[in-house]
């Protein structure tokens, strides 16, 4: 690719705001990115979850804007650091997970991106490493070695520890070794350029210093946002909190999700999610047009992932249900076992995945309606001998039965 094409890419990347900052400096990346030489370039997943979403999907869409300019990109599944537990951000420590739970919640995220990273191009596929790969055989001595490059004074510079310290809660041992192991991904992959989200600068940082000590040479850290509700700040996308859009939904509840989201967030969407040119999305007039924007932008996210005709089905399978206020023929159908049961149990049945604090602030919402009737109490006893029909939220409709 000639190096004119490639910085008319690189601005296309830039312009679309999803990166955020590039560190040691823009421009030396820029003429890295330009340069003969390809890049190694890779972002880390941890296997907190089986399912991502789309603030996950912009991430993989990234790198293969990078592949496509001739760079080697690297996926990597961080199974052995979710073993770890990456220090929440939550204020409290994050729960490690076993071997077998981490292999288990990353075997179905390559089927999820299959559609955003190229892993089967014949001249230059997208890779997928593990990071047990090369930390479960780190030696004692090496890890010594390896924490003698930074101090607890910088540790706790991480937004997160001085939070804590502030606080009075406690900051575990194993909590600063994280950022450790994440820093020696870097070394161990030979990598040029490290993608992260604002939320991991630090760690990639580390990395970069673990880079020129142990390699002496620079590693570039791209710093990407969030995808948080851009007028409050508020997370919308978050695998431990169970928010957003995620990769393995159906069509429908793609389209719906999309849907769902607040209007300040359909332009963040379309940028980050799709590659509609910059001048169709400013076309659109989102905020004078909020409904139609909305919908085209579902649609767009819902092709990628479920092609043309699925996400036209979607389209019109939403604008039936909700704009017309039909109930869904092809709703789950929930089985309760018996013809009385409360409210809250028909919930609990239905969406197993909500914990009882959950279902209680979707009846104080007044979130819950049963054939067409609002329902503000969870003992509320309601007879299931005859199909009921239970809607939460937007979007959740269910066939309650005996």
């Amino acid at each position: 690719m000639k190096t004119d094409d490639k910085l008319q890419k690189i601005n296309a990347i830039f312009e679309r705001g999803v990166i955020v900052d590039v560190l040691p400096d823009k421009d030396s990346f820029i003429k890295a990115l330009s340069a003969e030489k390809p890049l190694t370039i890779y972002w880390g997943f941890d296997a907190t979850c089986t399912a991502l979403h789309l603030s996950h999907a912009k991430n993989f869409m990234l790198l293969e804007d990078f592949r496509k300019m001739g760079h080697k990109v690297v996926a990597l599944f961080g199974d052995f650091t979710a073993r770890i537990g990456d220090p929440s951000d939550l204020g409290s420590t994050r729960q490690p997970l076993t071997r077998e739970q981490a292999l288990h919640n990353v075997s179905g995220w390559k089927d999820q991106v299959k559609n955003l990273l190229n892993f089967d191009d014949p001249v230059n596929p997208a890779e997928i490493k593990f990071n047990s790969e090369w930390l479960e055989k780190l030696s004692l001595e090496k890890f010594i070695q390896l924490a003698s490059q930074t101090t607890v004074q910088r540790m706790l510079e991480r937004d997160m520890f001085h939070k804590r310290m502030s606080e009075g809660k406690p900051i575990h041992l194993h909590e600063f070794l994280y950022p450790l192991f994440q820093g020696y991904d870097s070394v161990a992959l030979n990598t040029d350029v490290e993608c992260c989200g604002t939320d991991q600068t630090f760690n990639a940082l580390l990395g970069r210093q673990m880079v020129h000590n142990e390699q002496g040479r620079e590693k570039f850290c791209v710093i990407v946002h969030m995808m948080n509700h851009p007028v409050t700040g508020k997370t919308t996308m978050s695998k431990s909190q169970k928010l957003g859009v995620f990769l393995d939904s159906d069509a429908n509840d793609m389209f719906g999700g999309v849907m769902a989201m607040p209007d300040e967030m359909i332009e963040m969407v379309l940028l980050c999610n799709t590659r509609v040119p910059l001048t169709e999305i400013k076309s659109l007039n989102i905020a004078e047009k909020p409904r139609d924007a909305k919908i085209f932008a579902a649609t767009k996210v819902t092709e990628i992932f479920h092609g043309t005709e699925a996400a036209e089905k979607a389209r019109q399978h939403f604008i039936d249900t909700f704009s017309k206020k039909d109930f869904p023929d092809d709703a789950p159908v929930v089985h309760i076992g018996k013809e009385q049961a409360t409210l809250s149990e028909i919930l609990k049945i239905s969406m197993p995945e909500k914990s009882n604090s959950d279902i209680r602030r979707l009846i104080t919402q007044n979130a819950v309606s049963i054939n067409g009737n609002k329902c503000a109490d969870e003992k509320q006893s309601l007879d299931v001998s005859e199909p009921l029909e239970l809607k939460v939220g937007k979007l959740g409709f269910f066939k309650v039965m005996k």
